[in-house]
């Protein structure tokens, strides 16, 4: 069992993956890890270095505000393989349902199964307490084929955020 989301990382632990929970000196490899997810959109606006770099931290510090508020009791983690950061994982369980909030790795790190087993693993700890498991994704994310293949389906189409939800199929208590 994580002590910090509550719940087993059996497939992740087989890969070499742990998680803890996030701390202030990891505010800079959050924002690192952020910038690389807006990379190809930032390519596109030529902008001078310092501008794109501006934007990307007011963007990181916007988004982590709003993680905060919006999700007060949420589990933020880092994931790290052999004891290096290579991503984070935030999690809310809450009554209703489980809700993956955010979910990235570093480019490098992602082809090789490591998303699939956290979310795997997340699903098993859905499934033990009968929830259903929620995500909201851009819709041109390539994610999304991660997460249509694990089975979650889109249950509300929005301007650009599509909200996907994965029922478990029976209760695993």
């Amino acid at each position: 069992m994580d002590e910090v989301t509550g719940f087993p990382l059996d497939r992740a632990a087989r890969l070499g993956l742990s998680l803890r929970a996030v701390r202030a000196d990891d505010m800079a490899f959050l924002s690192a890890l952020y910038a690389t997810t807006r990379a190809d959109e930032l390519v596109m606006t030529g902008w001078p270095e310092a501008t794109k770099s501006l934007f990307v931290v007011q963007q990181f510090t916007a988004q982590h505000a709003e993680y905060l508020s919006r999700f007060p009791d949420a589990a933020r983690t880092v994931v790290e393989r052999g004891g290096a950061a290579i991503g984070r994982l935030y999690v809310n369980s809450g009554e209703a349902a489980c809700h993956l909030i955010d979910i990235t790795l570093l480019p490098a790190q992602c082809g090789h199964g490591f998303g699939t087993a956290l979310l795997g693993d997340l699903q098993d700890h859905a499934a033990r307490l009968g929830k259903p498991l929620t995500l909201s994704v851009l819709a041109t994310n390539p994610a999304r084929r991660l997460y249509d293949r694990a089975g979650f389906r889109t249950s509300e189409t929005g301007a650009s955020h599509n909200r996907m939800v994965w029922k478990p199929s029976r209760n695993l208590r």
